[in-house]
């Protein structure tokens, strides 16, 4: 079936309005590049556009009734919005589904490692990843040990995953996409630079034990803390416009977090419901929906 361009259906203000929605999913992706993040972003929306959580609902006594707007959380990583409406429930609801999460890698839990004088992170990766996409990319870390951001801001270091020289990648260049990249070769690179008051025993993992340092002054972060730590690698950098035109969004976490803010808005922006309208945005969509929070 053909179908019309749908830049070919705006006019002038349809045009304006679609780009404050699309600044809007911009920075929506910025903050939002964990299930955390998509949590707490879209709850500060909710809440702005007049949505109660559940758990104040419930500690208030009061009767759900038409017209509420409420939303609720579990894990801090998935949420499900309703909007109730005047039918009775039996007659049905309105559903939105979609997933906040996106391929990615995630530190193991006893990740830190030195190797020839460099420190790395042991990762395992998540989703449906091409492994070669996640090579000599500027990546960023996200996550819980405490709530950590580093790679987005402008002065932030980023991290690494090393790849071949061309001149040395002769073999690597005969293999297969899927193989040319192996999953256990995806460790992050996170310092060189060794510890100068280390005493000889300590000295061959000197980069390690400096990394262990920053990490201690300042995130006040032990080596046993990666344990209980939940940490994200994805490619850092804001979402930025695409083409000389402007028409596209390039950006990590697309999918499916395109869906994810489009149903959401769709909710906030309905005034009255007949049925109850319902916003569900679920976790561990990417490895076929297992999980506590799938």
């Amino acid at each position: 079936m053909e179908r019309r361009n749908a830049w070919l259906s705006y006019n002038e203000a349809d045009e304006k309005a679609l780009e404050k929605l699309a600044k809007d999913y911009r920075t929506f992706l910025d903050n939002g590049k964990t299930e955390r993040e998509c949590v707490s972003e879209l709850s500060r929306e909710a809440e702005a556009a007049g949505y109660v959580s559940l758990d104040k609902k419930l500690a208030s006594g009061e009767q759900i009734k038409a017209g509420d707007k409420i939303y609720a959380v579990g894990m801090k990583k998935i949420m499900a919005l309703f909007h109730i409406g005047e039918d009775p429930m039996e007659k049905g609801m309105n559903i939105l589904g979609a997933h906040i999460d996106s391929p990615r890698l995630d530190v193991k839990q006893n990740p830190l490692y030195e190797d020839t004088d460099l420190a790395y992170l042991d990762t395992h990766y998540y989703g449906g990843v091409k492994k070669y996409h996640w090579v000599a990319l500027p990546l960023a870390i996200h996550g819980t040990v405490v709530n950590v951001t580093v790679g987005e801001a402008e002065d932030d270091p980023v991290v690494y995953i090393t790849d071949l020289l061309i001149h040395l990648a002769g073999k690597q260049l005969q293999k297969k996409a899927a193989e040319v990249i192996e999953g256990e070769n995806l460790d992050i690179l996170i310092g060189s630079r060794p510890l100068n008051e280390e005493s000889d025993e300590k000295k061959k993992e000197a980069v390690k034990n400096n990394v262990l340092r920053i990490l201690k002054e300042k995130y006040d972060v032990e080596e046993e803390d990666f344990l209980s730590a939940e940490l994200e690698i994805v490619p850092a950098g804001k979402a930025r416009d695409c083409g000389l035109d402007r028409s596209m969004v390039l950006a990590y976490g697309q999918d499916d977090r395109v869906c994810a803010f489009t149903s959401l808005f769709a909710m906030l922006d309905v005034e009255d419901v007949e049925r109850t309208s319902c916003c569900i945005l679920v976790d561990k969509e990417e490895i076929g929906s297992v999980g506590a929070t799938g």
